[in-house]
């Protein structure tokens, strides 16, 4: 697995994982690859300072299988933790992000659904979000 850091044209920062470096200039060149803050499909490599080994067993030491497993189980706790945690606010996310921030409601950690349109305004207005991790796949869905 490769990884790169990107930025999109609105200057969120994120990291993408591909299984090749032509990975990314093909899905690139597909529109596949968009902003998990604003959605915006333009989307490029940032500068990296390279990784310095080290003793411990890194990520990189590991098959791409591997690998993926560990970033999948990552997401997942945080995505658990997220869930136990946090409120759901479902469809209504948006406006109680906006109210939180704002003091117009209690300060508290909340998930759930917001269009893209919602989350370009939410940054723009310089609200502090962050997309969820997607769910695991089902065990029986794997092969």
């Amino acid at each position: 697995m490769i990884r790169y850091a990107l930025l999109c044209e609105h200057g969120h920062e994120f990291e993408g994982w591909f299984g090749a470096s032509a990975d990314f200039d093909d899905q690139q060149s597909r529109g596949l690859l968009e902003c998990p803050v604003c959605a915006s499909k333009a989307v490029r490599k940032a500068i990296m300072a390279p990784a310095v080994a080290g003793t411990k067993k890194k990520v990189q030491d590991l098959n791409p299988a591997q690998g993926q497993a560990m970033m999948m189980e990552a997401m997942g706790r945080i995505r658990r933790h997220v869930e136990e945690n946090f409120d759901d606010v479902g469809d209504a996310f948006a406006k109680e992000a906006r109210d939180i921030h704002e003091g117009r409601s209690e300060d508290r950690g909340i998930y759930g659904q917001a269009t893209a349109k919602e989350v370009r305004e939410l940054v723009e207005d310089g609200v502090p979000i962050a997309p969820l991790p997607p769910e695991a796949p089902k065990k029986s869905d794997l092969n």
